[in-house]
């Protein structure tokens, strides 16, 4: 298992695409094992939306922003030549980790079948509050929540941009942690004040991606 690097600046990739030749996109999958001998290279996975047809989410974590722009430059292209027409719409965010959602998060999918990512626009002047709340209310209360497996805290580099993605181990335990304490944890948290928009979705993760 592969260390997840305390000491470094870890970056977060947030892919998202709608495929459009399924066969051809899952063939094309395999060639990303080349990212075990990239250096830098942490983990990645994905899987399919819950709620959008057709449209596929990767997250990928490297040490930094560096080795990932020298992988960019190197390899990329050459991996990704597979699945050239397999895809349309790719939206592609990076951010920089900025703490654990519940403790001793790595970089691994293979004990998860469900991936909640959250993308929120904050206000300005109301980034470091969000921050705040999200490390002293929801993060508590979703480490508490069974079925509840690891996630990332991160932040887009000089911008009001944040990511929050967790794990967990089914899609019927992270439903009842949404009835039954999104509500009440958002008025404490005071998120509609924070927030100026916010996107997300449920993934059903596939294990072949997983690198």
């Amino acid at each position: 298992m592969l260390n997840w690097p305390y000491d470094s600046a870890v970056l977060v990739k947030w892919m998202r695409c709608t495929v459009v030749d399924r066969g051809g996109f899952e063939r094309g999958q395999r060639k990303w094992a080349g990212l075990l001998g990239e250096p830098g290279f942490r983990g990645q996975g994905g899987g399919w939306s819950r709620s959008r047809p057709g449209v596929v989410h990767f997250f990928a974590f490297w040490e930094s922003r560096t080795l990932y722009d020298s992988f960019m430059a190197r390899s990329h292209d050459r991996l990704a030549a597979s699945q050239s027409g397999t895809y349309r719409d790719i939206q592609v965010r990076l951010f920089d980790y900025r703490f654990d959602v519940k403790t001793g998060f790595q970089p691994r999918f293979g004990d998860a079948d469900v991936v909640r990512v959250a993308h929120c626009t904050v206000h300005r002047e109301r980034a470091e509050h969000f921050a705040l709340m999200q490390e002293k209310v929801w993060n508590p209360a979703m480490a508490g929540s069974p079925g509840m497996l690891r996630g990332v805290f991160a932040e887009a580099d000089g911008e009001r941009e944040f990511l929050v993605l967790s794990m967990w181990n089914s899609a019927a335990e992270r439903a009842k942690y949404r009835t039954e304490r999104v509500e009440r944890l958002a008025l404490r948290a005071q998120t509609g004040a924070d927030v100026a928009a916010i996107d997300g979705d449920v993934v059903d993760l596939e294990p072949s991606w997983t690198v």
